[in-house]
């Protein structure tokens, strides 16, 4: 089993802002009071445009789908919380916390994947579970070692344990459940989605240790990360806050693994880090500060990784 593909799915974004419906427990997003709503829409496409380029300039293997102005969809940048993408040809399709959210998943889409050569066996479709407001979604709140068959969950308004319990019965893998909290307002509050904490690669992991405040369950964590090899690399809550948590591991030309991360992320990287992980992989950034600011989302949620077998 693959870890990292060199396939990406990403949705450029028309009606781009901050989302009323998520901000209730993205604490990440913010609103920009002095720029108009198609400034921050063009400032979201430039930051999108010259992501896609530099991810192509590496080798990168980028499907790029336009979002359409037949639905209001101010977060459709971020894919990987609807639909992930597996090696046996399966998809999963995930119930989304916000109703704006869940106009996102579109037949479209995913035809535009198999027009790219791409083959979906079976769709997996957990979308349902919204009618009872129960929501996991996607590999925003799940984070797989897809090579260990290990799937990692913080728990959160968005990521709810019996539902991904079935998504691992279902897809084979191993759950490592547990709750990681920041500190918003002097209070700790629920990470909304475990992709903001946590990345894994094939041979690391970048993990905000610290947010897991139940010594038991990051004694756990721990425990299975290393237990698969991985070197941990810990990030503080405030590196967090900006976005090193939200990063991707993928394969570039010549089989070489890149992990990629916004702008802000790196910056806020100690040398430390940065030596510790470019000991694994080759880093590469990109300039993500409107997309961070007012979808409270970054890198890897603008990534959905595909694994399905070619046509």
């Amino acid at each position: 089993m693959r870890q990292i593909t060199d396939t990406i799915l990403m949705i450029r974004p028309i009606n781009f802002r901050m989302n009323e419906q998520t901000a209730v427990n993205n604490y990440y997003q913010k609103v920009l009071d002095n720029l108009l709503p198609e400034t921050v829409n063009a400032k979201a496409q430039q930051e999108f445009d010259a992501y896609v380029e530099r991810l192509r300039g590496i080798g990168v293997n980028v499907i790029v789908v336009s979002d359409t102005d037949e639905f209001d969809t101010p977060d459709s940048i971020f894919p990987n919380n609807w639909v992930s993408f597996h090696e046996n040809g399966n998809i999963g399709l995930y119930p989304m916390f916000a109703e704006n959210r869940r106009l996102e998943r579109r037949e479209a889409i995913l035809e535009s994947v198999e027009e790219a050569g791409y083959i979906i066996e079976q769709v997996v479709d957990y979308t349902d579970a919204e009618e009872e407001e129960i929501f996991l979604e996607g590999t925003g709140s799940i984070i797989l070692d897809r090579a260990n068959r290990k799937a990692y969950c913080a728990l959160s308004p968005r990521a709810d344990e019996e539902l991904f319990i079935e998504f691992c019965e279902d897809f084979e893998f191993f759950p490592v459940i547990f709750k990681a909290n920041q500190t918003v307002n002097n209070e700790r509050k629920a990470i909304y989605h475990t992709n903001v904490m946590m990345c894994i690669g094939e041979t690391f992991a970048v993990i905000c240790l610290a947010s897991i405040d139940d010594k038991k369950e990051r004694k756990n964590v721990i425990k299975h990360l290393k237990e698969n090899g991985k070197e941990i690399i810990d990030i503080t809550e405030e590196q967090v806050n900006n976005f090193a948590g939200n990063m991707l591991q993928v394969r570039g030309a010549n089989n070489q693994p890149y992990l990629v991360m916004s702008a802000s992320a790196y910056k806020s990287l100690t040398e430390n880090q940065i030596s510790a992980l470019e000991k694994h992989t080759k880093i590469i950034s990109s300039s993500l500060d409107t997309i961070e600011a007012c979808g409270g989302g970054s890198a890897r949620c603008m990534m959905a990784e595909v694994f399905l077998p070619k046509a």
